[in-house]
């Protein structure tokens, strides 16, 4: 009788187990930033060190990655309909050929109205636990309608995208044939997000030298590699495999644009110590994804060195991570050096025949 329990006891917990970690539950427990487990000491602080990426990217259970949702996230992504003049699409503002990101300083969107960001890079967001700025969006599928009914971006409401995309034949046909459903805007948070999460800048040359190929960095980026793990003290910040915390902080960037104050995280979670504190974003391929900062301030990658450099600016609430470095110019050249190694490979690209 003894045996015959255990052994149920055994099969349910086996059971459990795996329903437990094959339903996504598994990967919530872990830090949401380590995908590499060695561990660095930077100026006294421990953090994980850079490296590649991991082979196999976080895809929800809930949500899974297949080509024909893939293919409908693409063409929903590029399509203007979404929005309220038909014009603004997901692509308006983080465009292919320019880093998945918007070389404006603050993007533009229905009716010419300019928004108080500049739009963040869609490379590498499946390695993101929130998305936006102030990390308002829990995940992609979230974070991929939020801006149909921004009233300065895409200006709709969902229920009239539903309706929209309802009378469009094609887009029927393929939400039946993905979801076996009709047009909802759920299917339209899991296609379009299903599709961002191809999105991936890696095999650069960084990555290319970590993994052996001692040619594939010159001298100058290998110094500053060096400069970046130690005396430039960026990887406080820019640490991990997708080179960032995934944290938030207050580096007295200078606010421009039409905000006249930022407060950033706080607005999500109104916490004094969050005003003025940003999402850290990766530095993959940063050097597609000009300009810089989270209001587009600094035009090229030497005025945001230039700006750590002198220990960020002046806020009452500046990070205590943020001190002046003391760069010398060649200190300087060698870091951008680096900075350009993490440009990721090209990613095939052809725009999406739309249904009529």
């Amino acid at each position: 009788m003894f045996k015959k329990t255990y052994s149920i006891i055994v099969i349910a917990v086996a059971t459990l187990l795996y329903v437990f970690f094959n339903a996504g539950f598994a990967q919530q427990l872990l830090p949401p930033t380590m995908f590499n487990t060695k561990i660095i000491e930077v100026d006294g602080v421990r953090v994980p060190d850079i490296g590649p990426l991991p082979t196999a990217v976080p895809i929800p259970a809930t949500n899974l990655n297949y080509k024909t949702k893939v293919k409908l996230g693409e063409q929903l992504y590029f399509d203007g309909r979404l929005s309220q003049n038909g014009a603004i699409s997901c692509a308006f503002c983080h465009t292919p050929g320019l880093g998945f990101a918007d070389p404006k300083q603050v993007s533009v969107g229905v009716g010419g109205k300019r928004g108080g960001r500049q739009a963040p890079t869609v490379y590498n967001t499946v390695f993101n636990p929130v998305q936006f700025w102030d990390g308002r969006a829990g995940s992609l599928e979230e974070q991929a309608i939020g801006p149909i009914v921004n009233p300065v971006e895409m200006g709709e409401t969902h229920e009239n995208v539903v309706k929209k995309l309802s009378q469009i034949k094609g887009y029927v046909t393929q939400f039946q044939l993905v979801f076996g459903t009709g047009i909802s805007m759920q299917g339209i948070a899991e296609a379009i997000a299903a599709y961002e999460r191809t999105i991936i800048s890696t095999n650069s040359a960084f990555d290319q030298y970590v993994l052996g190929d001692k040619t594939a960095m010159n001298e100058e980026a290998q110094r500053g590699m060096a400069l970046f793990k130690g005396k430039a003290r960026c990887m406080l910040c820019h640490n991990d495999s997708n080179f960032t915390d995934n944290q938030f902080h207050n580096l007295g960037v200078p606010q421009v644009g039409p905000m006249k104050e930022d407060l950033g995280r706080y607005y999500v979670t109104r916490r004094p110590e969050d005003k003025g504190a940003f999402k850290t974003p990766t530095l993959r391929s940063i050097v597609e994804t000009a300009p810089y900062m989270h209001d587009g301030v600094f035009k090229t990658l030497e005025e945001v060195v230039d700006f750590f450099d002198q220990g960020g600016g002046k806020n009452s609430n500046l990070s205590p991570l943020m001190k002046p470095l003391g760069l010398t110019k060649e200190e300087k050249t060698n870091l951008i050096a680096f900075l350009k190694a993490l440009k990721g490979e090209e990613i095939p690209f052809e725009f999406p025949t739309l249904p009529e």
